[in-house]
C-alpha cells in the first residue's frame, strides 16, 4: 500500500479523492504470457484425450432395397429409412460401455430380420464392415483392437 501526494494506492487499483473513482494500476499479462496460457491448455488437452471410434459400414447384399435399418452398439444406434440394394451406409460410432452389436431391418418381402453381431466394449477402435445376406443372414467383419 502506497500513499503518494493524497492518492491512496493498494491492490489493484488506486482511489483518488478528488476523481471519486477506482482507476487500474496494474498492466495485464500481455501479449507473451497470453499466448503461453494458451500453448500450455492446448498441450495438456492433446496430451491428455484420446478419442476412441470405430468406423462401421452396412453393406446391402440382400437382393433388394430395405427398410427401418437400425444398428444398435453399446449406448446407441443408428440407421436409415431405406437401403438400396447394393448400397453401402457408412458412420462413425463411438462406443461406451459394452455389448453385442445388433442389426434389425424389414426385408423387401416386408419380413423383419434381427441378427446379433459380435461382442463390443469402450477404448476398442478400428472398423466394422456388417454385410447383410439373403435369408436374413449377415457377416460381421471386425477389424478393432482386442477388447481391453
Amino acid at each position: 500500500m502506497k500513499i503518494q501526494a493524497g492518492i491512496f494506492r493498494a491492490g489493484w487499483g488506486s482511489w483518488s479523492p478528488t476523481l471519486g473513482a477506482r482507476t487500474s494500476t496494474r498492466q495485464g499479462w500481455g501479449t507473451q504470457g497470453f499466448r503461453g496460457v494458451v500453448l500450455s491448455v492446448a498441450l495438456m488437452a492433446l496430451a491428455a484425450c484420446h478419442s476412441y471410434h470405430v468406423d462401421a459400414t452396412v453393406e446391402n447384399r440382400t437382393g433388394g432395397a430395405i427398410q427401418l435399418l437400425e444398428v444398435d452398439y453399446p449406448s446407441a444406434s443408428f440407421g436409415a429409412d431405406t437401403l438400396a440394394a447394393g448400397a453401402v451406409l457408412p458412420y462413425r460410432i463411438q462406443l461406451r460401455g459394452s455389448g453385442p452389436l445388433k442389426v434389425q431391418y424389414t426385408g423387401s418381402d416386408g419380413r423383419q430380420v434381427q441378427v446379433e453381431g459380435p461382442t463390443l466394449a469402450e477404448r476398442q477402435e478400428g472398423r466394422i464392415e456388417i454385410v447383410l445376406l439373403p435369408d436374413g443372414k449377415a457377416e460381421f467383419h471386425p477389424q478393432l483392437t482386442p477388447l481391453p
